[in-house]
């Protein structure tokens, strides 16, 4: 069939369990936040009162979003792109042009301590990261000099397939 885009040379996931944890944590704030509005009558006054519903909402939020976007990322590479999406719908998203690609390697060990933590990471000396777990990882050298790196399960066979499609273009 022509005019559908080739499937994916290789894909790889990487998950964290210890995620779901902190996700429970941030359900509990908003349970918390919902409580207080429902069943709580302060005798302190309104303002103490929105001011916790409100806080516990936020919370609650911000940790469920930060949490369930990265327990886990999905990785593919075909003949074009390598794209990443995180967590159950996929945002955020990452697609790089391996025209865009000068390098590809493996990075045996990876650990969220080295980026600052879980999640979407920026270090000005490092580049930017999507960190789901420790261990193993794709890091890529672009055009412009900055890196991208990617904690993924088989991510040496990834550098292969990346590398292969880099010596092809050089042609």
């Amino acid at each position: 069939m022509t005019g559908h885009p080739p499937g994916p040379l290789w894909a790889g996931r990487a998950s964290n369990r210890a995620q779901w944890l902190l996700a429970a944590v941030g359900a509990a704030c908003l349970a918390l936040g919902i409580e207080l509005a429902v069943d709580y009558a302060w005798t302190a006054g309104i303002v103490p009162l929105l001011m916790s519903v409100i806080g516990c909402l936020a919370v609650g939020l911000l940790i469920l979003y930060g949490t369930l976007a990265f327990v886990h990322v999905a990785v593919t590479v075909d003949a074009e792109a390598m794209e990443v999406r995180c967590g159950h719908i996929g945002v955020p998203r990452r697609r790089i042009r391996l025209t865009e690609v000068t390098s590809a390697e493996f990075v045996p060990s990876i650990t969220p301590q080295q980026w600052g933590g879980w999640g979407h990471r920026w270090r000005p000396e490092k580049g930017t990261a999507i960190i789901v777990r420790r261990g193993e990882g794709v890091a890529l050298t672009l055009g412009d000099g900055k890196r991208f790196t990617v904690t993924v399960d088989d991510a040496e066979n990834a550098v292969r397939v990346i590398r292969t499609h880099l010596r092809a273009l050089a042609r």
